[in-house]
């Protein structure tokens, strides 16, 4: 029974609840209806404007298709039967009608006739095909270029004397010997045929960090951490002159090919031009605002190339005594700089990757990437091929036109160094472009030749035809 009660009590609630509730919307109703005659008149201007804004951002683009659609001169050519309207067309108009088909070649034909406002065939001008067949080349992917092959460079001979990590290396002009800087402070003039040593050069107080030996004077000059840099009398073996200015270590070195100047660079975050005669700092190449690490001349403007670890290039004009450009690509120091024996272009090496510029404003070329490691040293001859060394000991050689990366080799450690020193700081190709020649952080000099053996047929090129990506940065 008391059941039946709390039925009947809670259905006469949720009557009450749906009436009152009933009650209140119908009299907000009836008062909305009792207002509706005192709202103001619709701005009917302001509504179409409310209107036509909202089509136009919801609709925009449908409306533009749809008036495409409509204009026949812009309807792309449609496929009947698997025959284009376009060699249907040029059947019609007496043609042979042997153009291929486009879902044959997969290639898109040039159409010889095209309809017009009234729907009318009317044949297709010279103009109009030029036109077409631009906007088909255009739509092509560019397609990275094959690869030229290069034989494979293998080790040809290890040559220990140094007692310190081998810094810096140079050729003398008739390829004869060459000569090496390193960490014990000594400089060592060694017979390229042989390997042997031929002299040892002492002078320098602190870590010898580049040599250059001069093609037209007997003199090898030569620059370290101890601030200075020296020239050395051939005839004599022995410093003739000095070179003071610099405030820290100098790291690199450069001889102008045509007029008697040096330029070194170093940690003072500056280059400076040296007469060589009279020992006079005729110019400082003042901008760079991190340690200057490499440095490169040329005859042509502009004549002088710096690397530094404030992750920028720059090229200078001697003759205004200015900086021409200055590159700010790499995002990373730039330690290592080579020049293009034959063509007006060089390379920069760091970290992020290796960039190729083009003289003389520096425009950027192509990225060379692949060698993921902190890059010391880089080299380019004239066939091509470039080879850069990193500070894990690692090298690659790539295809300079292509960047294609065709071998890569990891230097055997010394017997009796430590595996942490397999770093590799200089690299240079000798005269005649056979031999590259290394200098490592294991105390040796590790020369190298191509592979005379090698064919295309033993050591293929693995190429895969990609799009080409090019990057800005």
């Amino acid at each position: 029974m008391s059941n039946r009660m709390a039925d009947v009590q809670l259905a006469v609630s949720k009557h009450t609840v749906h009436t009152l509730v009933f009650r209140s919307l119908k009299r907000t109703h009836d008062n909305f209806i009792a207002d509706h005659g005192c709202m103001p008149d619709l701005d009917k201007a302001a509504d179409e404007l409310k209107r036509s804004i909202k089509k136009k951002q919801e609709y925009g683009g449908i409306e533009k298709q749809v008036e495409k659609a409509k204009n026949p001169l812009d309807r792309p050519l449609a496929i009947e039967g698997g025959k284009n309207l376009a060699i249907m067309a040029g059947e019609s108009l007496g043609g042979t009608g042997d153009i291929k088909d486009r879902t044959s070649t997969g290639s898109v034909p040039t159409p010889v006739a095209r309809p017009n406002v009234h729907g009318a065939l009317v044949p297709v001008t010279g103009k109009e095909k030029g036109e077409e067949k631009m906007k088909m080349s255009q739509r092509k992917a560019p397609v990275m270029p094959k690869p030229k092959w290069h034989a494979p460079w293998k080790l040809f001979r290890v040559i220990s004397g140094h007692i310190g990590w081998v810094r810096a290396v140079d050729f003398e002009p008739g390829n004869e010997w060459f000569v090496t800087g390193a960490n014990d402070r000594c400089i060592k003039i060694w017979d390229l045929a042989s390997g042997k040593l031929k002299l040892t050069l002492t002078g320098h107080i602190s870590e010898v960090r580049g040599v250059k030996v001069s093609t037209r004077h007997p003199y090898l000059f030569s620059c370290g951490q101890d601030h200075t840099v020296k020239c050395w009398d051939l005839e004599y073996n022995r410093v003739i002159r000095h070179y003071h200015g610099h405030l820290s270590s100098v790291y690199g070195l450069d001889l102008h090919p045509t007029i008697d100047v040096l330029i070194s660079v170093g940690r003072d975050a500056c280059g400076r031009v040296w007469d060589m005669r009279t020992k006079a700092n005729v110019m400082t190449l003042g901008g760079h605002t991190n340690t200057v690490a490499a440095v490169k001349c040329q005859a042509v403007e502009p004549q002088v190339i710096t690397g530094s670890h404030d992750s920028t290039i720059r090229l200078w004009d001697l003759a205004a005594g200015k900086t021409h450009a200055t590159l700010t690509n790499h995002k990373k120091s730039v330690r290592a700089l080579a020049m293009h024996p034959t063509q007006y272009t060089f390379a920069s090496a760091a970290p992020d990757n290796i960039k190729q510029w083009k003289f003389p404003d520096g425009n950027f070329l192509q990225n060379i990437s692949g060698h993921n490691a902190i890059l010391n040293a880089i080299a380019v001859n004239s066939e091509g091929v470039t080879v850069s060394g990193a500070d894990n000991g690692s090298m690659h050689w790539f295809d300079w036109r292509t960047g294609y990366n065709f071998q890569r080799y990891q230097a055997p450690v010394q017997p009796g160094s430590l595996d942490s020193e397999a770093g590799i700081f200089a690299l240079a190709f000798d005269r005649s472009e056979s031999r590259l020649i290394s200098c490592e952080g294991d105390k040796t000099i590790k020369i190298y030749k191509e592979d005379k053996e090698a064919t295309e047929e033993s050591n293929p090129i693995l190429w895969k035809p990609e799009i080409a990506r090019r990057k800005r940065f």
